[in-house]
């Protein structure tokens, strides 16, 4: 239990899980700040760089693939998507105008997800806005793929999309989960109503697809 560092920072309250990348060189703390993003060295606190401007309310976590970290945020009027390369230090930040530069391979002002974190599978990067509109990005360039809304009518989203075996999985608040084949052109494979809000972010595990609703736990699972 004893106090190994303590790092002030300049922030207000954010929502988004830390997370945490072990790399060849070094491990990265990565926070999705509303002040502005930073990396952390986790053994020692100290900021190794810092990214701005970003959303007031930060909730997305950001995730690591590809050698990149992607981290979104959907509050207006700033809704960026930032795809930051490994090993960067100092201020980051985009010049006016700019999209890229030595430390962010990509970036868009618009099209961060308010409140579902984004998933990386395969070559493309999906974000689902909590209206339900489902995007699919190359995730190396920031080509946008595709956009679509779920089902045809979209709906409200809290919990994050996970995917297995090529598929997307999407709970909505409405009692839906849609299940979407991913790739480069955007199938819908079904839509499951579980007849209950649902705002976590279901699991997966064995085979099994599990998702929690107001009043109940349920899990998924092929035909024996």
């Amino acid at each position: 239990g004893k106090l190994v560092w303590k790092t002030p920072r300049e922030e207000i309250s954010s929502w988004g899980t830390p997370t945490v990348y072990v790399g060849k060189t070094r491990a990265e703390l990565i926070t999705n700040g509303s002040k502005a993003i930073r990396g952390y060295d986790p053994a020692t606190g100290k900021e190794l760089w810092r990214l701005t401007p970003n959303s007031e309310v930060t909730t997305p976590t950001p995730i690591v693939a590809h050698d990149l970290i992607f981290v979104t945020s959907g509050y207006r009027p700033i809704q960026p998507i930032y795809a930051i390369k490994l090993g960067a230090t100092g201020d980051i930040s985009l010049k006016d105008g700019k999209q890229t530069n030595d430390f962010i391979a990509w970036s868009k002002t618009r099209g961060g997800p308010y409140m579902p974190t984004p998933v990386v599978y395969g070559d493309l990067l999906y974000t689902c806005s909590n209206q339900g509109v489902l995007t699919a990005y190359n995730a190396k360039t920031g080509e946008r793929i595709y956009q679509e809304r779920l089902g045809g009518k979209g709906g409200a989203f809290t919990a994050s999309p996970v995917a297995s075996d090529g598929k997307l999985y999407l709970s909505s608040e409405d009692g839906d989960v849609f299940v979407v084949k991913t790739g480069i052109k955007y199938e819908l494979l079904a839509t499951n109503p579980v007849g209950e809000v649902m705002m976590a972010t279901p699991a997966i595990s064995d085979g099994l697809v599990i998702v929690r609703g107001l009043n109940h736990v349920y899990a998924f699972a092929d035909a024996a």
